[in-house]
């Protein structure tokens, strides 16, 4: 394959597809990365190594199976000359809509995405997300776009152009469906800015900082316990999020005089005692230590120098692929590579989806498990979500109705959006009778995918050993927190836990404040490499017939997405940290004030040009001449100054008029949005991000799709989101023809289409 793209986003992907054991020839974009001269160079060795290098931009193409370039590129003329070609584009809003080419960085995007609009305290300016994660996020769904459609191009001898924009990206993986919540609720009045931290979050130790999640009341309850303040529990005042929120002064003050008083070890101790869901919060300078990634061999040696996060999957009886040689200079190859051209041969098949025709059971929950089986569904796999009434997934019950309404836990915004194009059974896996069922839908499954803790399926009876002696051709991909093995094994984690302990939270923050979560990524980001990894399975069964396990570890996908930190601190012994809004390669950089209620534009000046479009814009053409701004660093220097007189010319302007004008004379800028208008965002509306569920119980509503674009796809979402147990006669009656017996099992509570008391 072909890699003629710089950055993060597409050396990620190929980077992906090399470690799948791809022959990577990378072509260097006129001018060079400017990633290479970034830092030590450690994260362009990260993403470069294992590959090669030309200079000859096209030579190579007719021998290529799969292009992937985010430089401008005539999709059809290639396609034209070679047809069975996957060609990948990258780019920040698409190849088409009306922002299609305006200037752009990762920052602007994170708030043209609604991600920073959500993020920091009331009193506060916006606060983006440290790390360019929307960069790793599109790297990672890339990949899938692009292993996915290589599939179906060798089945049919067609190729395809898989178009991938980040803010697409972006818009359905660093916010968690703001538009749909907000369409279930009926769109109630906004009220306050939207931007919130979760109470408690990441709070100080003596030694550190450590997060806690409380997702439920039963976990919030159980804090209050740990934390000593089991007066606390009758404080009606604080069961909800909303009310903590409102009292975070008051109560976080509780929270902190107790934690304050414990390291980090005893804190963490404590929570595991009361099953909370913590993680201590780690850098580029500890995390390598970390118990359970020292305990797993999670770091490795880069060739260069260095240390980095491994390959973040394991497939059994595939042998894990070496780091390979360092990261090759431009054109090191140059007549060295010599592809056969690829003869346009017929297909076996019309093309169709990619998985059209596989069998999937999902037996996941939460966003991470279902997302990754969303994405398998969207690409053409029959999905059947395996529930029980005694646990449906617990995301049916983040519900915007009451318990008094009929068929509220039907309501769940989070679980419709990333269970489309699904069918649904409810099995109870604690019944022998459940358990018989499953393995009768096992036998002729080609993949099973759970994201339970390690133990679950193994007190079912349905661990690696008993399904492979069922249905020996089948895959199991397993998606745990922290890994199959380890101390930490048996621990529960949520996206919270996973940015604190990779990395995420330490680099997003204000310099003199603690770290500050993300608030999503995680779990698409796990995901997509579950996806991954699952297609790289697949593709070695459909070789020799034989089913696998797949281990696609939540945490590890998480640390590749922060593995600058690591790296820099091994070579340098440099420690990144928060920097805010701001950005050491780029300046200026923040959110300035416009006219309006809690209005802002993000504005993000990536190279001198920009710099001096910038200035002439706002009347100051002498900025230009000054000499100590001629170059980043200068700029750097005298941000404070420069925010202060661009504050002074985006004041009078709305947010919208200010990114307007700012785009017109070529400045990357964005107004913040806020995350529920995201759904009226002409570029997302454009690009038909967006596709309508017609839904038996919740009626019509938008809901964002798969984000990425098939010449062959005119439309994703083909079935809505099941209703509890909507397909037990037909998933079951296939392998039950006694309807007597299903009737009979259901009586007995073993199938249903209803949570246990409801």
């Amino acid at each position: 394959m072909l890699d003629h793209s710089s950055g993060i986003a597409g050396p990620y992907c190929t980077k992906l597809l090399a470690d799948a054991g791809a022959d990577v020839v990378e072509v260097p974009p006129d001018g060079g990365d400017p990633l290479a001269g970034q830092g030590s160079g450690g994260l362009f060795e990260f993403l470069h190594r294992a590959k090669r290098s030309v200079t000859d931009r096209w030579g190579l193409l007719r021998g290529a199976d799969i292009l992937v370039t985010d430089q401008p590129v005539d999709v059809a003329a290639l396609l034209r000359r070679q047809p069975r070609l996957v060609a990948v584009t990258l780019s920040p809003f698409g190849n088409d809509g009306p922002l299609a080419g305006a200037p752009s960085t990762e920052f602007t995007l994170q708030a043209w995405c609604g991600s920073t609009g959500q993020r920091g305290l009331p009193d506060e300016p916006p606060l983006a997300a440290g790390g360019r994660l929307g960069e790793w996020l599109t790297g990672g769904c890339a990949a899938v776009g692009a292993l996915a459609a290589a599939r179906e191009a060798r089945r049919s001898g067609e190729g395809e152009h898989v178009d991938v924009a980040m803010l697409d990206v972006m818009a359905t993986t660093m916010v968690t469906f703001p538009t749909v919540f907000a369409s279930f609720a009926g769109w109630p009045a906004v009220t306050g800015t939207g931007r919130v931290v979760e109470v408690p979050s990441i709070e100080p130790s003596s030694d550190g900082f450590v997060v806690f999640t409380t997702n439920s009341a039963q976990q919030f309850a159980d804090f209050l316990v740990m934390i000593e303040r089991p007066d606390l529990l009758e404080d009606a005042g604080l069961r909800s999020a909303a009310s903590r929120f409102a009292r975070r002064g008051e109560f976080l003050a509780a929270v902190r005089d107790y934690t304050t008083r414990h390291s980090t070890e005893e804190l963490l101790a404590r929570a595991a005692l009361f099953r909370i869901p913590a993680a201590p919060v780690l850098h580029g300078g500890n995390v390598e230590a970390f118990e359970q990634f020292a305990a797993r061999g999670v770091f490795e040696d880069l060739p260069g120098g260095g240390r980095a996060p491994r390959v973040p999957y394991r497939i059994a009886g595939r042998p894990v692929r070496a780091p390979g040689p360092p990261a090759p200079e431009p054109g090191a190859d140059d007549g060295s590579v010599d592809w056969p051209a690829r003869a346009a041969t017929a297909g076996t098949r019309h093309w169709a989806l990619p998985l059209d025709g596989l069998r999937v059971l999902d037996c996941t929950a939460w966003w991470a498990g279902p997302s990754a089986t969303n994405v398998l569904a969207a690409l053409g796999a029959d999905v059947v979500k395996v529930e029980s009434t005694a646990r449906p997934d617990l995301m049916r019950y983040s519900s915007s109705r009451p318990p008094t309404d009929p068929d509220w836990w039907e309501w769940g915004a989070l679980f419709h959006s990333v269970n489309l194009n699904k069918r649904a059974v409810t099995v109870d896996l604690r019944r022998p009778e459940g358990v018989v069922l499953f393995e009768r839908l096992a036998a002729g499954a080609d993949v099973v995918v759970e994201n339970y803790t390690p133990r679950v399926m193994e007190q079912f009876g349905l661990g690696w050993e008993r399904l492979h002696e069922l249905n020996p051709s089948l895959l199991m991909v397993r998606m745990p927190a922290f890994g199959l093995d380890g101390p930490w094994r048996e621990r529960t984690g949520f996206a919270q836990t996973m940015e604190s302990l990779s990395g995420m939270a330490w680099l997003t923050g204000r310099p003199d404040g603690p770290p500050v979560l993300v608030r999503g990524a995680c779990d698409p980001l796990a995901g997509f490499h579950a996806v991954f990894a699952t297609l790289v399975a697949l593709d070695a069964r459909d070789r020799d017939g034989r089913g696998r396990l797949v281990e696609a570890t939540m945490v590890e996908a998480a640390l590749n997405a922060a593995a600058e930190q690591v790296m820099e601190h091994g070579r340098t012994g440099m420690l990144l940290t928060r920097h805010g809004n701001r950005d050491g390669n780029l300046a200026p950089q923040n959110v300035y004030r416009c006219a309006g209620d809690d209005e802002w534009v993000a504005v993000s000046v990536a190279d001198d040009r920009q710099w001096r479009a910038l200035a002439t814009l706002i009347g100051e053409p002498g900025w230009v001449s000054d000499p100590a701004l001629a170059e980043v660093a200068g700029r750097r220097e005298q941000e404070d100054r420069i925010d202060e007189r661009l504050s002074r010319w985006t004041a009078p302007l709305t947010s919208e008029e200010a990114a307007r004008r700012l785009v017109a004379a070529g400045v990357p800028a964005a107004p913040v949005v806020a995350p529920r208008d995201l759904a009226r965002h002409p570029q997302l509306r454009h690009r038909r991000l967006f596709e309508d569920e017609v839904h038996p119980v919740t009626g019509t509503h938008e809901i964002p799709v798969l984000p990425l674009r098939f010449g062959h796809v005119d439309r994703w979402l083909r079935r809505p989101s099941p209703t509890l147990g909507q397909h037990n006669a037909e998933v079951l009656g296939e392998i039950e023809p006694d309807q007597a017996r299903l009737a009979a099992l259901e009586a007995e509570g073993v199938l249903g289409t209803r949570p246990a008391g409801g």
